[in-house]
Formats: structure tokens, C-alpha cells, sequence
């Protein structure tokens, strides 16, 4: 395919993939909020090590019902309404955990917030990959995770500034997250729909006019016959047709790619700070400071990663990530283990978090949007994603019961295990995706 006539609306496409990702600070308002609010609700609800997991875990449960949902949605009616209805189940689930008077109706409102979270996560990335030229898709899909982390940033600094304001913090802390759903709600309303979506559904002309704002005539051409092809013999999608022969090693790669973003351990320093932190003598004020250290870090290095991963790549910056992490989990579970100053222990926190955040939190959800053929995207995307909030909810689980039997220390070593196997599939099984347009990836895929 000539792409050298090709020229792009740049300032339309990075304003509607920024829309988009607004669901990305969602999901990373309700992934640390959780962070904060730990402290306050052990005293509220009396939580003992499996109910503190299960409280933390039950967002992930909502998270898989959200993606098993939003993959039939996207699928059926395309991905703008599905992300219109992730907003306003956030929105409605926000003020329900605010207000919630018992552990039982906390627990119910924080997985109808997963429901919304689950939808996002899934849908969010799918759009911007379905809009975004080949050469800057992993830019523009890691602008999710951007403000997947801006979310994380911006909920440690208000928890921190709300938790002086007495026992009942932790009700501000949820119901804040009124404020970015509303607003999410507000910009998807004017988002187009994806046009790879409306060629599927035979909206060939609607199709043609969301991408003649997005690129040259050249690039709609190009990009129209590109999906056209790929769509030929397209019939409904089934959760059948990702076991098929041909996409069944995308698919299986899809899939520990997301298990692996979370088994490899990161989302329990972003859950349980408090309690890391507390394991070395730290008091709950430093505590709370750890989580904002963490978010700016996380930030920092999530920006790096949006320079490099159409720069120097998918495949290398994973493996960087997991054997960096490996290594400095080791290092991390003997400090704690002996009980190092928290000043210590947070540098290789940081040194974690900065390994994440540059590496496994944008690329897994890149590749995720990239690897799958367009006629089962939707399905084998949301089959990948359910796989990843399973795998979160065990590990946010876990925690709790494993740092209560062996220590805060002890799960370290297991998760440093788990990153080392992680680098060794990535180095066996991971190809390269950067520079190359979803068809072309598919067509590849077809041919091995």
C-alpha cells in the first residue's frame, strides 16, 4: 500500500483520541482512589485481610461483567454509544459509594463503578486504534494510559489534601469522581464513531467523512479498500470465531500479555501503598505521600513511553520493563523484609513503578488494540481484557491474605519470579507491531 502521499489532520485526530482516553482517567480515578481511602475504611467497615482484598478486588469483578458488555455493544452498535454508557454508570456509581451506609452497598456500588471502568478500558483504547494512522497508533492508543495516570496523579494529591477532613474522607474521595465522568460524557457526545465500525455495519459514506477529517484523500482511499479486504467474508462475531486457527496465536498472545500486566505485581504498590508503607514504621501522613511520589513518577515515565513506543517499539520496551522488574522486586522484598528506612524503600517503589509505567501499563494496552484481525476485534479484545481484570482481582486478592501469613515482603519474590517468565514469552512470542496499519497486521498474521 503507497503511504507516501498521505497526510493527516494531526490537531483532529490527537483531539479525539484525548476525548477517548478522558475514560482512561476514570479507570485511573477508581484504581487509586482506593489507595487513599484504605486507611479510613479498615476503621469504617472493621475489615480483616479478606474482606480489605475483596473490597479492593470487587472493582475488577465489575470490570469483567463492563467488558463482556461493552464487547457485544462495540460489536452491535458501535464503540461511541458503549462509551457514553460507561460515563454515566460511573457517574451514578460515584455518588452511590459516597453515600453508601454498610459494607454491603459500598461493595455493590464499587462494581457497578468497575462495570463503567471494564467498559472503558476496553473501548477507549479500541476507538483510538481504529482512528489513528499506523505511524503514530502507539503514540496516540498510549495516550489512554496517560490519562489512565493523570487520574492516579491527580485522586493521590486530593486524597491527600482530604484526609485531615476527619473520618469521613472517604466519601469525598469516591464521590468526586462525578466531576471527569460528567465531563467524559460531554466529549464523547461529540466524538464520530469509528470508521472501520461503519464500514462493517455498511456505512460506507458516513465511514468516508470521519476519515477525510482525519486524513487526505490518498489515506481514505488506502484506508477504505485496506478495511474493505479485511472485513471480506465478515460475518457476526461469537466468542467461537477467536478459537479459530488462524487468530488463535493472536490471541493467545493477547491474552498473557494482559495477565502478565498484572501478575507481574505493579497494582499492589498502587493499591496497597498504605500498607507497604506501614510494614517499615511509616505513619499514615508519609504514607499518603508515598502515593503521590508514585504518581508523579508514573506520569513522568507513562510521557516517556509515549515518545519511544513508535520510536523504538513495543517489543523492546516490554522486555526492558519485565527484567527491570524482576530485579528490583528482588531488591525491594529484602529491604522490607529487613525493615529499611521508608526513605530507602521508596526510591526502589519509584524505581518499580518508573519500570511499569514505561513499559508494560501502555504497551500491553497498544498491542492489545493492535494484534487482533478487525472482524473479531471486538470480541477477542473484550475476551483479553476480561482475562487481565481476572487476573487483577486475584492479585489485589491476594495481597492482603499473603502479606498478613508471610509479611509485606513475601509476595515480592513470587511476583519477581513471575516478571522474569513474563521477559522470556515477550522474547519468545511478542513480534513487533510498531509502523504497520491494523490490516497489514493482520494480513502478516494470516500468512504465519
Amino acid at each position: 500500500m503507497d503511504t507516501k502521499q498521505e497526510t493527516f489532520n494531526s490537531s483532529y485526530i490527537i483531539g479525539i483520541s484525548f476525548i477517548s482516553a478522558l475514560g482512561g482517567y476514570l479507570f485511573g480515578f477508581d484504581f487509586a482512589v482506593i489507595s487513599g481511602a484504605l486507611p479510613f475504611l479498615r476503621t469504617q467497615f472493621m475489615l480483616d485481610p479478606i474482606w480489605e482484598g475483596f473490597l479492593t478486588g470487587s472493582l475488577a469483578l465489575g470490570c469483567i461483567v463492563g467488558c463482556l458488555l461493552a464487547g457485544n455493544l462495540a460489536d452491535k452498535y458501535g464503540r461511541k454509544p458503549g462509551l457514553m454508557l460507561a460515563a454515566i454508570i460511573f457517574a451514578l456509581s460515584s455518588i452511590g459509594i459516597a453515600f453508601s451506609s454498610g459494607l454491603n452497598l459500598f461493595v455493590v456500588m464499587r462494581f457497578a463503578a468497575g462495570i463503567g471502568v471494564g467498559m472503558a478500558s476496553m473501548l477507549c483504547p479500541m476507538y483510538i486504534a481504529e482512528v489513528s494512522p499506523a505511524k503514530v497508533r502507539g503514540r496516540n492508543v498510549a495516550i489512554n494510559q496517560l490519562t489512565v495516570v493523570i487520574g492516579i496523579l491527580v485522586t493521590n494529591l486530593v486524597n491527600y489534601f482530604l484526609a485531615d477532613t476527619g473520618p469521613d474522607a472517604w466519601r469525598w474521595m469516591f464521590g468526586l469522581g462525578t466531576v471527569p465522568s460528567v465531563i467524559f460524557l460531554i466529549g464523547v457526545i461529540w466524538l464520530p464513531e469509528s470508521p472501520r465500525w461503519l464500514l462493517k455495519d455498511g456505512q460506507e459514506a458516513k465511514a468516508k467523512q470521519v476519515l477525510n477529517k482525519i486524513g487526505s484523500v490518498t489515506f481514505v482511499e488506502n484506508t477504505t479498500a485496506a478495511i474493505r479486504r479485511s472485513l471480506t467474508g465478515n460475518t457476526k462475531q461469537s466468542y467461537a470465531a477467536i478459537f479459530h486457527k488462524s487468530v488463535r496465536p493472536a490471541v493467545a498472545v493477547g491474552i498473557t500479555l494482559a495477565v502478565f500486566q498484572q501478575f507481574c505485581g505493579i497494582n499492589v504498590v498502587f493499591n496497597y501503598t498504605s500498607t507497604i508503607f506501614e510494614s517499615v514504621g511509616a505513619n499514615l501522613d508519609r504514607q499518603l505521600f508515598e502515593t503521590v511520589a508514585i504518581g508523579i513518577v508514573n506520569l513522568v515515565f507513562t510521557i516517556l513511553a509515549m515518545w519511544q513506543v513508535d520510536k523504538l517499539g513495543r517489543r523492546p520496551l516490554m522486555l526492558i520493563g519485565s527484567l527491570g522488574l524482576s530485579i528490583v522486586y528482588i531488591i525491594l522484598a529484602f529491604m522490607l523484609q529487613n525493615h529499611y528506612p521508608a526513605g530507602m524503600v521508596s526510591i526502589f517503589v519509584l524505581l518499580a513503578i518508573s519500570m511499569y509505567a514505561i513499559s508494560l501499563a501502555p504497551v500491553t494496552w497498544v498491542l492489545i488494540s493492535e494484534i487482533f484481525p478487525n472482524k473479531i476485534r471486538g470480541v477477542a479484545s473484550s475476551v483479553a481484557i476480561v482475562s487481565l481484570w481476572s487476573a487483577y482481582f486475584i492479585l489485589v486478592f491476594t495481597f492482603p491474605i499473603l502479606a498478613d501469613k508471610l509479611g509485606a515482603y513475601g509476595p515480592f519474590y513470587l511476583y519477581a519470579v513471575i516478571c522474569f517468565l513474563g521477559f522470556l514469552f515477550v522474547l519468545r512470542k511478542v513480534k513487533e507491531t510498531k509502523g504497520q496499519t491494523l490490516e497489514e497486521l493482520e494480513d502478516n498474521l494470516i500468512r504465519h
